[in-house]
This record gives C-alpha cells, structure tokens and sequence, in this order.
C-alpha cells in the first residue's frame, strides 16, 4: 500500500466514524510558547482537549506536519525522522478507552482496510505508578478482540504520554508491528527494536502543572497518533521510510547528483533526504521563517548545512539544494499546496543560503582540521570563531569533533555566544518555558490582551495591520504585527491609552461558532497565512473586537486590570513586535 492510499483510507475510516476532518495547522505553533515547531498532532488542539469548545464537535481527525529536533543524532537509522506527518484521531469528552481500542483493531486488521494479520501485532498498556492506576481496562479489551495475553505487555513511563513539560497527559496503549524475520516470537517483548509501534492511543484524563502534579481533566479525551512514514514501511515491508514512495524519489536525486550508490552511502544520503524534506516544509509552511542564528531560524539553518556537508562528503560538487528541494515539491505539493504556492521562495531560500555556506565551508574545515590536530579539545573561543566566521552551526563542530574522538567545550561557547549576541538559550533545544499549552490564569489574561492589543494597533495606528505571529509566556506577551516603521514613543502610549479604555469598560467576552465564510463577512480578524476549518469559533470582545480564535479567554475584561508596552522592536522586514506585560 502506497502512502497516500494509507492516508486516504485513515481519513476515510474515521469520517465513518463521525469523525470531521479539519486542516493540518501550520509547522509554527499559535500562541504556543512550549516549543519551537509542532511536535505531536495534538499540541494545536491543546485548548480543546483542555475543554474549549471545537467548531467541529467533539470527533476529529486529520494528518498533522510536525518536526521534532531532538532525533538529530538518530537520523539515518531506519525509525527517525525530523519532519514527519501525524495521522490522528481525537474524541473530545465523547469516546473513550473501549471505542479507541476497538476502532484501531478495526482499521489494522480488517479486510477492508489494512488487512494486517493479527501474528503480526502486539501492543503495550500502562503498568501503573503511585498516582495513576494499572490500566487493566484497556489489557481487558485488548484480550476481548483476540490479541493474545501472551502479546499485550504492561509497560512503565513510554505509555505515560504528554507533549510536554505541562498540559494535558495520560496513559497510553502502543501497537506494535513485527518486522523482523519469519514468525513472530510468541511472547511479545516490547524492548525487542525489531517490534516497530506504528500506532499510540493516549487516555488523556489529567492536567499536569509546572510542579509535575496531576488533577483529573474536566473531560476524558482520546488522544491517537500513527506516524504516516513508519506505518508506510512496515505495510510495504520496508525497513525503513526511505525506501518508499515517500523518499525515493529524492534518493534517486541524490544519487544522480553525486555519483554515489544509495547502498554504499545509506546513512548520509537519508541525511540529506530528511534535511532538506524538512527544511523546505519549514520553509513552504503558511508562516514560514527563513535561516538564521535564532530559534526556529537557527534549526533551519542548521538542517540545510548539516545536508550539504553531507552532500560534499559523498561527492556532489555543484549547488544542489534547491534540485532536492523541486523534487520534494513535487511528491508532496499535491496534498500541501502551501509548497507549490511556495515553490520560488523556497527554492530561492534554499540557494541562499546554500551560497552563503559554500562561501566559508572549506575553509572553516580546513581551520576545524587545523585545531583537531593540535587539541584534544575544541575551545568554546574556536567553537565560537568557527559558528561567528564561518558559519558552523554548533552540533556541527561537535558531530566533527565526535569523528576525531575529541571534544568541544560547549559551555565556554555558550559564554562566548552571550557575550557577542542577545540569543535565546533554547535555539538548539527547542523549548522555551511556559506558554498557552499550560493554560495558566495569567496566559489566560496575556491571550485575551492580544485580542484588545490586536484591535487597537488598527485603531490608533493603521486599519491595514495584521497579526503575524504571537507568543504567550505567563510573564508577558509578544504580539507580532504588518507594519514597515518604529512605532514613535506617542503612538506606544496612545495605543496603551486605548487598551487600559476598553479594559476599563468591563466589557463581556464571548465565544460563537460559525462558518468560516460568515465569521469573514462579520469582519472578524484572521491572523495571516494560517488556515482555519470550515466551522471556526469567533470571540468577541463587547462590539470593540472579534477574532478568529480557539481560547482560552477571560469572561470581561476587567479582569485584565491595566495593560502596559514594554517594549517595541523590529521582528523582521515589514513586521514590528510589541511585548507587553498586565500589571495588577
């Protein structure tokens, strides 16, 4: 079974299901401060699994872009990937254990779907821990539909599932794939790597908070993921993604272009297959950032050098980054059409920065070589010269210095690093601390500040501005805007004087569900470039505002007291940042 046909047919399933269909969102979380890009298919549903009403019911299912950063080292092997397409189906306080479970025997291994003989498969339960029970209902329905006892294990924190260090949490039931030779062993031994999980059904009851406590959510939800490139390999008899329709015809690109076999040169041509994948995902999303040395632009960077470092090691000798990118525009384009409306500006991206590399490479290895051969370790000063002047991203020098057997001091770069430039800490990580995913009372007012703050930029200032872009930690927010100069000191305080007005004026906040087309002819506000489904929930703010927008909000906006700019600054070209702060 192809890919597509697989995704068809998930999509089909659970819209038989009752399930509605809704958009990927973007690869850039919305007033998501927890991470830098979309980890999990259900991070952009967090509000409504935390029991914000969804515009299109409680059953949902899509295929979700996501892009992880933590697997750099594993990319290669024949499991990671860093960017990858979420298959998901979610119960929003509807259906629970029994439905899930039952509806994902169903769709494995019937007839009319995928067909996978019951041999084959294998799942895991929660064991259990002090505060959270052993999930001996979902071992129940597991035996109930015929899997053997004998290949249903109880498991410790892997079926214990969340995006993040706060949110929404709660066991979990893994399905796992034999993929090794002959017969399936008998007893299913879940540490085996050659049992493959295609599919997760998370029971999310409970809310973690920044201390790691659980409370019971309001709602009990489903929760499902099945990784679209793992599940193709395994239904294909694959070892790996890479040797299907999903990559193959970038691997055949590479080859050409290097000269090399794609069996003499595995991993690093699955490098630069999953590079370049991602970036022009990255690239072609609906807010997409381009490179740079800071958050999100700083990965990108750091995907597109890492693959043409790879590309140089195999033996490609021209710029070949934007031919890889054409190829991944035309095995995906059809089903995202964002990249085929992208297609220039990524590809012209792509050669950019390709050339600004080109530029310092062989020279920033001719000094890496020079420094390796005289040090058993690489200074956080060189580490540094080599990111400043030659464009090394840090986890570059490290993965050279690794094939020398020597070390970097990365804490004396990340000195070196302050001293020169006012960079986030958690470019390479991914993660900044707190944000919407926590539903906090303080982000709850920060969210519903942006709403007022949104309006009055149009009020005082342009009726032309649009939101681009906003991020929410219970400290502060950051509100991004469309505007081509530096707001003057009187505008900063006649936009405050407007806000701190309609707080003043107690307004109430409510939420309506409509289409989209109506909530468009009303003349709510849209953030730009994001993609909305055909039901949307509108909030408004008294007659003062209305927005596209999924909560959590405040109930009147007295409850935010006094609004107060921070600061005001350049985001990027033709777009301007406010941070502001509610004081009490």
């Amino acid at each position: 079974m192809n890919p597509k046909d697989l995704l068809k047919k998930y999509l089909e399933f659970f819209t038989k299901k009752g399930h509605k269909t809704i958009p990927s969102a973007s690869l850039i979380p919305q007033n998501d401060a927890s991470v830098l890009f979309n980890t999990a298919g259900m991070q952009p549903l967090v509000p409504y699994l935390l029991g914000t009403k969804h515009p299109s019911g409680k059953r949902l299912v899509n295929v979700q872009k996501c892009l992880r950063t933590v697997d750099f080292e594993n990319i290669g092997d024949n499991t990671h990937h860093t960017f990858f397409q979420m298959l998901g189906n979610w119960s929003l306080g509807d259906y629970f254990k029994q439905e899930a479970i039952e509806w994902s025997f169903e769709f494995l291994t019937s007839k009319q779907w995928l067909n996978i003989p019951l041999k084959m498969l294998a799942v895991t339960v929660y064991e259990g821990d002090k505060t959270v029970p052993k999930d001996e209902e979902s071992f129940n329905y597991w035996k109930q539909l015929g899997v053997p006892k004998e290949r249903i294990a109880y498991f410790g924190k892997d079926n214990f599932w969340s995006a993040g260090d706060t949110g929404p949490c709660g066991p979990s039931s893994e399905m796992f794939y034999w993929s090794g030779e002959g017969e399936a062993p008998k007893v299913f031994d879940p540490h085996d790597e050659k049992w493959v999980e295609i599919w997760n059904d998370v029971f999310m009851t409970y809310n973690k908070d920044n201390g790691g406590k659980l409370t019971p959510l309001k709602q009990k939800n489903v929760d499902t993921g099945m990784g679209l490139e793992r599940t193709a390999a395994v239904l294909n008899g694959k070892k790996s993604a890479y040797e299907t329709e999903l990559f193959q015809s970038i691997i055949k690109k590479i080859e050409k272009l290097s000269g090399s076999s794609y069996k003499e040169k595995i991993r690093e041509m699955r490098i630069i297959a999953d590079h370049l994948r991602a970036a022009v995902f990255v690239l072609g999303d609906e807010n997409a950032v381009t490179p740079s040395n800071v958050d999100r632009g700083y990965i990108l960077r750091r995907l597109i050098r890492r693959a043409i470092r790879y590309g140089k090691l195999i033996g490609i000798q021209d710029y070949f980054s934007a031919e890889i990118g054409k190829v991944v525009i035309k095995i995906y384009g059809d089903f995202y059409p964002e990249l085929e409306k992208n297609q220039l500006s990524i590809l012209s991206e792509l050669e950019k920065e390709e050339e600004k590399f080109a530029l310092t490479l062989e020279k920033g290895l001719k000094i890496f070589e020079k420094l390796s051969a005289e040090n058993d370790m690489i200074s956080g000063a060189d580490a540094f010269l080599l990111f400043q002047s030659y464009g090394f991203p840090l986890e570059m020098t490290q993965e050279l210095a690794l094939e020398q057997d020597i070390s970097v001091d990365e804490e004396g770069f990340k000195e070196e690093f302050e001293k020169h430039q006012e960079l986030s800490r958690t470019a390479s990580a991914g993660k900044f601390k707190g944000g919407l995913s926590e539903n906090s009372p303080e982000t709850t007012r920060l969210h519903t500040a942006t709403h007022l703050l949104n309006e009055a930029l149009r009020k005082v200032i342009d009726p032309e501005i649009k939101q681009r872009g906003s991020n929410i930690t219970p400290e502060r927010l950051r509100f991004d805007f469309s505007f081509d100069r530096k707001l003057t000191a009187d505008e900063i305080k006649k936009i405050e004087t407007e806000v701190n007005r309609v707080i003043k004026m107690a307004l109430p906040v409510r939420r309506e569900e409509m289409t989209k087309e109506e909530a468009i002819k009303s003349g709510a506000q849209m953030e730009f470039g994001a993609k909305y489904p055909d039901k949307v929930s509108v909030y408004f703010v008294g007659d003062y505002s209305k927005e596209f927008c999924g909560g959590p909000h405040v109930e009147n906006t007295k409850e935010l007291v006094k609004f107060k700019i921070i600061k005001e600054e350049s985001s990027s070209a033709g777009v301007r940042r406010i941070k502001a702060v509610l004081e009490d």
